[in-house]
């Protein structure tokens, strides 16, 4: 598939590109590439997703932590 073609990205590569974002290893290359072809709303959705799985993940280990421990 050539990348200069104007079809939207899959949703696949959002979520990756997501991932790469907030991991902070993200490309200038595929950041301009999300830019240019990506939905603003594809992004905004897959980056809140991402956001409220992180914190409940965190606070699910330290739950487990918590009462592993004691406290």
């Amino acid at each position: 598939m050539n990348e200069n073609t104007e079809q939207q990205i899959p949703l696949w590569r959002v979520v990756i590109s997501v991932m790469r974002a907030a991991l902070g290893v993200q490309s200038s290359k595929n950041r301009e590439r999300d830019f240019t072809r990506g939905r603003p709303a594809a992004y905004i959705i897959a980056g809140l997703i991402f956001t409220i799985t992180f914190i409940l993940v965190l606070w699910g280990v330290v739950k487990i932590v918590m009462h592993y421990a004691g406290a």
